[in-house]
């Protein structure tokens, strides 16, 4: 009675002003995502790379590149999920993209890579005299795109529910070089729902993480391209109308596409990107399919600056002599941001380079949550990380462990990112 005595003395001005800031503080509650594109395809053709060495001009390309984005935000909390079509991408780049964003926390945008061996080198690798073959041009633009699509999707941002799961990716996609069984098969699935407007019911963007090497092509063919992943990403798009997004993981050592043919040779052409895309593509969205609901899901982002010595030679010359990393370090160590993002249920570890899979396996175990995920080559990637007891001590290993940081990058990795885990909020169960 006494709330309707109430009520029936406010006019109805006053009446329609509460129920619009009432309005306003329900939506500023409310969970939002949205995403963006860009094409980063050079024109005309440049060089690709497939690491350190001498880039080899592209003659043709399969598919385009692009850079894609996605933005989260609820409450006050935005973050940036941005993966690009490259080999990697060094900090030294994506600062100056996080430059060009004002509205979401510096640290709160993570760049990763998909890890294609058939794009332009945005390392600036040197050769034996110092000298290199980067498209500075080239990468400057591809930071402004990088900025761009994130403010669009900032702009873009609609209330939406989220659908995650985490399963066994079946089929003929991956397997370990060095011992074929020793991989991870679980693929994470983050998919956003629209409840509102012409998305309503609809998935706005579709995150797939899995470890792979997207290197069916590679760089030695002359052939631009995003390797398996357009096909992945074209495949999700055509199915569900909204945007994909792919990062990579635990990949290292050397979790690659799983190109082999019965008569002991290997598939490196455009078909075999569709056939393994379009699987994976496939397997990411029968993973997901059946997820609960998760309505307005709670976000969280949390960060720690981590130096790791460099041992590596090679590593210390390209380091000091590439005009994109040699202000980074001081020759001995060089220093990089870990993230750990809680998104619903999910829990994400970012890795700056390619950890092997035993590391990525333990990470996963350490995390409390049943919806683990882990998203490699994401702020940086510098090399293989392998932990000690791997390190130089296998001949198998004698590549991966040359292009590590070092004997210690492992421990140190897991210390960290245990640290991160230990001293943040849980996921929601």
């Amino acid at each position: 009675m006494r709330n309707s005595s109430y009520f029936n003395g406010l006019s109805n001005k006053t009446f329609l002003i509460l129920l619009m800031l009432f309005s306003i503080a329900s939506n500023a509650q409310e969970l939002k995502i949205g995403s963006a594109k860009r094409i980063i395809t050079p024109n005309p053709l440049i060089s690709v790379s497939g690491g350190v060495g001498t880039p080899k001009m592209a003659i043709k390309k399969n598919g385009d590149l692009f850079v894609r984005a996605m933005v989260i935000v609820k409450e006050n909390e935005k973050i940036a999920i941005v993966n690009i079509d490259n080999l990697g991408w060094p900090s030294a780049l994506g600062d100056k993209s996080r430059k060009l964003i004002k509205d979401i926390p510096f640290e709160n945008i993570l760049i990763g890579a998909t890890h294609t061996h058939s794009a332009p080198d945005a390392y600036a690798f040197p050769d034996e005299t110092g000298q290199h073959g980067a498209d500075l041009e080239y990468l400057n633009w591809c930071v402004i795109q990088i900025a761009d699509a994130v403010n669009e999707a900032l702009l873009k941002c609609e209330p939406a529910q989220l659908k995650i799961a985490v399963g066994n990716a079946e089929g003929k996609i991956a397997y370990n070089y060095y011992a074929p069984e020793l991989y991870d098969p679980r693929c994470g699935v983050i998919q956003a729902i629209g409840t509102q407007g012409k998305n309503k019911g609809k998935p706005i963007v579709t995150l797939v993480n899995y470890a792979i090497h997207p290197e069916v092509i590679g760089n030695s063919q002359g052939i631009l391209s995003p390797d398996l992943i357009g096909p992945l990403y074209d495949r999700i798009e055509e199915k569900t109308g909204g945007m994909a997004i792919f990062m990579n993981s635990a990949q290292g050592g050397m979790v690659t596409a799983d190109t082999r043919l019965e008569n002991g040779k290997e598939a490196n052409d455009w078909e075999e990107c569709k056939r393994i895309g379009n699987l994976l593509a496939d397997e990411a969205l029968r993973i997901v399919k059946n997820a609960p609901i998760q309505s307005n899901a709670t976000i969280y982002c949390a960060y720690k600056k981590v130096t790791f010595p460099i041992d590596s030679e090679i590593l210390k010359f390209v380091i000091k002599n590439s005009p994109l990393t040699k202000d980074l370090s001081d020759g001995d160590s060089i220093s990089t941001t870990l993230n750990l993002l809680n998104i619903g249920t999910a829990q994400i570890l970012t890795i700056p380079g390619e950890a092997l899979p035993n590391i990525g396996y333990y990470l996963k175990r350490k995390m409390p949550t049943a919806h683990p995920f882990l998203f490699g080559l994401t702020n940086d990637a510098f090399g293989y990380i392998l932990t000690k007891e791997d390190f130089n001590s296998f001949k198998r290993y004698k590549y991966v462990s040359r292009t590590s940081l070092g004997e210690s990058t492992g421990e140190i990795l897991t210390s960290e990112l245990l640290d991160l885990i230990n001293n943040n909020p849980k996921p929601e169960n």
